[in-house]
């Protein structure tokens, strides 16, 4: 038997863009995996498995507990979007550390985290929720063209347009509606101030409600209409570090996190930071990867750590 921690992994993801974090995990703990498929790379990282449909939130909590009935977890943890929070609802229901679910779905949820940040005094952007064109078309009216729309739980960029103009509206919001769609957690649409300024991202690490700004990633975009990162570029002496700390602090207090690594998206505007979205887990992109070569900070290992109840190693 191990006397390693065992620390329950939900939703592995890609091995290009993911199997660096599993196999930093697997250097210090023992891993169990909840996964929609049967394990292939994974293997050589794991000492059990249980396959469930990710997608319904029963089966995978039932496959949790079956996973908890054979393991004595010392935590629970996804990097993976779509499932951060019925992860977060696993972990509460087996006593295990945990940003409350409740958190999860306001940074999931868009339209919530603009509403939990303009309460708290959050640089952001002009936000509406909508349900049709028309309203969608009287927003944008308001708020002033060029406008952002967006559907208000999704990721990857994904149904997300800048448009310039009334004429560009009707595609833009279509795009975004399909998106929506197939969301179970928001099906509205986003009408959004263009934020005018490079774009960069946050990675933070928050352990007992005190969150380290660990590194800032700058992003390279596609060409508008789109928001495609096609680049990235991290410096663990970056300037900007300061500058965008206590912005990124405040995000993360506003929506109440309390456990977690967090990418959080920005845009300087005018040199100042206004948030774009929090993301409640690691970043994407082999963002992770690219911390750790140039800060030496392990964010999937934090990840772990802070999971399992431990203060996590930042030097």
């Amino acid at each position: 038997m191990s006397a390693r921690p065992v620390v329950l992994v939900v939703a592995p993801g890609d091995r290009n863009y993911r199997g660096y974090c599993l196999e930093q995990v697997a250097d210090a703990y023992d891993v169990v995996l909840l996964t929609g498929a049967e394990p292939s790379w994974e293997k050589p990282h794991i000492t059990d498995h249980a396959v469930v449909d990710l997608s319904d939130p029963a089966a995978l909590l039932a496959g949790g507990r079956a996973l908890a009935g054979r393991h004595d977890l010392a935590g629970v943890m996804t990097w993976d979007e779509w499932s951060v929070v019925p992860t977060a609802r696993l972990a509460r229901q087996l006593g295990l550390p945990t940003t409350a679910p409740e958190v999860m779905q306001g940074c999931r949820n868009k339209a919530t985290a603009r509403s939990l940040f303009a309460r708290h005094g959050v640089p952001s952007a002009t936000s509406v929720s909508v349900r049709t064109r028309q309203e969608a078309e009287a927003a944008a009216e308001r708020i002033g063209y060029p406008v952002v729309l967006k559907p208000a739980s999704h990721a990857g960029a994904i149904g997300v347009r800048r448009v310039d103009d009334r004429d560009q509206l009707t595609a833009a919001y279509q795009a975004a509606e399909r998106t929506a769609g197939q969301s179970t957690e928001s099906t509205s649409v986003l009408v959004e101030e263009y934020l005018d300024g490079p774009e960069i991202s946050v990675e933070c690490v928050t352990y007992r409600r005190n969150t380290t700004v660990v590194a800032v990633n700058r992003k390279t975009l596609s060409p508008p209409p789109h928001f495609e990162q096609l680049a990235h570029s991290v410096d663990a002496a970056d300037p900007l570090l300061e500058t965008v700390a206590p912005a990124a602090r405040a995000a993360i207090n506003a929506l109440g996190i309390t456990d977690g690594v967090s990418h959080i998206e920005m845009r300087l505007v005018e040199g100042r930071p206004r948030l774009i979205e929090v993301n409640a887990r690691l970043a994407g992109d082999m963002i992770g990867h690219l911390v750790r070569l140039a800060t030496g900070i392990d964010l999937a290992r934090a990840a772990a750590d802070i999971a399992c109840g431990r203060a996590p190693d930042l030097t």
